[in-house]
């Protein structure tokens, strides 16, 4: 699954007319604490809740004197991708722009957790593997038979696809924690492995967020 499959449509960006106080209200409402700031189409920064509460709050955020963080994911960045730079930013959203860094939505922290914890049940151990083949020799078939070859299972899978690209990715997740086989399997196969995660490095860290996502949402 890539980037524009999960932009929210129901949280609005702020504009630099916008007050702090208007600010913090949608955020308040959206349970987040950044919002992304847009000049019509063009992405300016992310603003965050303290930025705003160390400045007048009824002053418009376009007079506040900040050097914004313009983190970002592209629209057909996959998901893993864009969890990954939440993660090393700390973010509650992260903007979501084009091929040519025009603002399209954004995903929120929650929406991203709630979708992977639908996707991998976190009661089967195991790990996850994103592989890219192309669309037309794509056979979950034959790379669950050659899983099985090394002695093990894919548990769940799923598909990212884009219009404009030849290549698919497949994210899978397999009942081994250890996965260096595996993954020399499928090089040997000619896929290319874009990703491997462990159950400690991906599981336990999701399980930990989610919860206190959830945590801070029922406060």
């Amino acid at each position: 699954m890539i980037a524009s499959q999960l932009i929210s449509s129901l949280i609005m960006p702020l504009v630099t007319s916008d007050t702090g106080e208007e600010a913090i209200t949608l955020m308040s409402i959206n349970h987040v604490k950044h919002l992304p700031i847009v000049n019509n189409s063009q992405l300016l920064g992310l603003i965050s809740e303290a930025d705003i509460l160390s400045h007048n709050m009824d002053e418009a955020i376009g007079s506040y004197q900040l050097s914004l963080v313009r983190p970002y994911a592209y629209e057909t960045d996959h998901l893993f991708e864009v969890m990954s730079k939440m993660a090393s930013n700390h973010l509650t959203v992260i903007p979501v722009v084009d091929s040519e860094e025009n603002y399209m939505g954004l995903i929120t922290q929650e929406d991203l957790l709630q979708f992977y914890a639908s996707s991998f049940s976190f009661t089967e151990p195991g790990s996850i593997i994103v592989l890219e083949t192309n669309k037309h020799g794509y056979s979950l078939a034959e790379i669950s038979k050659i899983v099985e070859e090394e002695g093990a299972a894919v548990l769940s899978s799923f598909l990212s696809t884009d219009e404009d690209s030849m290549s698919v990715l497949v994210t899978l997740k397999v009942n081994r924690q250890e996965n260096g086989r595996i993954i020399s399997a499928l090089e040997r196969y000619d896929y290319e492995v874009k990703g491997s995660f462990s159950e400690f490095e991906y599981i336990d860290e999701l399980k930990e967020r989610y919860d206190a996502l959830m945590s801070y949402l029922n406060v």
